[in-house]
């Protein structure tokens, strides 16, 4: 089974430098870029989140993914993500990029479509990327007013949120991963719960 890393860089060479994906106004080129930059040279993604830096970063991306347009410009960028960022680096911080290589695998695999079905992982890193998400989503679902389970079909389920009201969200890692980082069109997941629960989670206030 390739690794996380193995995943996101095949579904990138495998796809060329022009695919669509997930990321509004990114192609699989700025997909890479943004990977290599992140590693790299990682002051570029100081507004990555938002903030008066966020067009320069943008910038950053754009640029650099527009230097590899080319097919071999585009293999090389993409070898760098496979390599990443140095033999102890990349040992270092592989582990905790689950999530990260894993969703931008499928930004680039999905493109701008929603599969028929979900894709599985095998069993232990299926496991490690329900960690990763349930712990991401504590970020992502606090301010959405109610509380929020995930759960996976026949697998575990975790209290990521507490409150006196609940949803649950259930779905394979895969697409719970993509739900809770703000791919909820293209994620294949399940919300359940009391109706007022339902409808403030997916219109929350502050959306």
């Amino acid at each position: 089974m390739p690794t996380p890393r193995e995943t996101l860089a095949d579904a990138l060479l495998a796809a060329g430098p022009d695919a669509p994906t997930l990321c509004e106004g990114w192609r699989t080129r700025h997909l890479a870029a943004h990977i290599v930059l992140r590693e790299r040279r990682p002051w570029t993604m100081a507004g990555a989140s938002g903030g008066p830096l966020a067009d320069w970063t943008e910038r950053q991306v754009q640029t650099t993914g527009d230097d590899a347009a080319l097919p071999d410009a585009y293999a090389e960028l993409v070898g760098r993500v496979a390599a990443g960022p140095g033999a102890i680096l990349t040992r270092l911080t592989d582990g905790g990029n689950v999530l990260e290589f894993l969703v931008h695998a499928e930004d680039v695999l999905r493109g701008e479509r929603v599969p028929d079905a979900p894709r599985l992982l095998d069993d232990e890193l299926e496991s490690r990327l329900f960690r990763s998400v349930s712990r991401f989503g504590r970020f992502t679902y606090r301010r959405r007013g109610v509380g929020v389970i995930m759960r996976v079909p026949d697998g575990p389920r975790a209290v990521v949120v507490r409150g006196a009201e609940s949803v649950v969200l259930t779905g394979t890692p895969v697409e719970l991963a993509l739900h809770a980082t703000g791919r909820e069109r293209a994620a294949l997941v399940d919300v359940d719960g009391p109706a007022d629960a339902v409808a403030r989670f997916t219109s929350p206030a502050d959306a």
